[in-house]
């Protein structure tokens, strides 16, 4: 098998894992993996990640203009401007999970840092997590919010839409949004009961253990 079909083949098995546990409703959410020749793989429009066909996947060139496959997912600008300010990133994961999704419509979110450091996990997969406003989906305007955060960020969620995660794999930005599904979850199951949050020496001490890269300004936030 070539590297290629491999790829193809694990875009459909992670994409077939998040469907099959509710994290993607529908024909929500995309996957995209960047290729060797700056050229990517990308989940097809109106596809169910449940359900993708190796074959069928859409292959664009580093332009992004479409070689073949199906018509790729209208999102292609949200993907191209992470990897655009993300360099290290060559896989993408943008889904519709429903405790993310409702975190991203509370009044008290902090857009530099979405969640607060509940576990040591979320600090390790995601660091902080932020808040870009609402966009019509496919908008490219999105582009420029994203392009806006600088590169600072691998974990980004969207206002009223869900997460967009960006990992140096396929694995990797899968279990970072599975994580942040997760962090979100448990956000929305203690608000309000004045949790025990990791404390900033706690914090630091995963960055400096584990040799993480948080955004500026990144500690211990109030989410009242």
């Amino acid at each position: 098998m070539s590297d290629e079909a491999r790829l193809r083949e694990e875009i459909c098995r992670y994409g077939r894992s998040l469907f099959e546990r509710g994290l993607t409703p529908g024909s929500s959410g995309n996957i995209s993996l960047r290729l060797p020749d700056g050229g990517w793989l990308v989940s097809p429009t109106n596809a169910s990640l449940g359900f993708l066909d190796p074959a069928r996947i859409s292959r664009l060139d580093a332009d992004g203009r479409l070689v073949s496959g199906d018509k790729p997912t209208k999102e292609i600008p949200l993907h191209a401007a992470l990897y655009e300010s993300r360099g290290e990133a060559r896989a993408i994961v943008h889904l519709h999970s429903t405790h993310a999704v409702a975190v991203s419509m509370l009044p008290e979110i902090d857009p530099r840092a979405v969640l607060p450091p509940l576990t040591a996990y979320c600090v390790m997969r995601n660091g902080a997590t932020a808040l870009v406003p609402y966009y019509r989906p496919g908008d490219p305007a999105v582009a420029d919010a994203i392009r806006g955060l600088s590169g600072r960020y691998s974990s980004v969620l969207l206002a009223n839409h869900g997460p967009v995660v960006a990992g140096e794999s396929l694995e990797g930005a899968v279990f970072a949004t599975e994580e942040l599904e997760e962090t979100a979850k448990l956000y929305l199951l203690l608000r309000n009961l004045n949790p025990r949050m990791l404390s900033p020496a706690q914090v630091q001490d995963l960055v400096s253990h584990f040799g993480l890269r948080l955004p500026e300004d990144h500690g211990h936030h109030d989410h009242g």
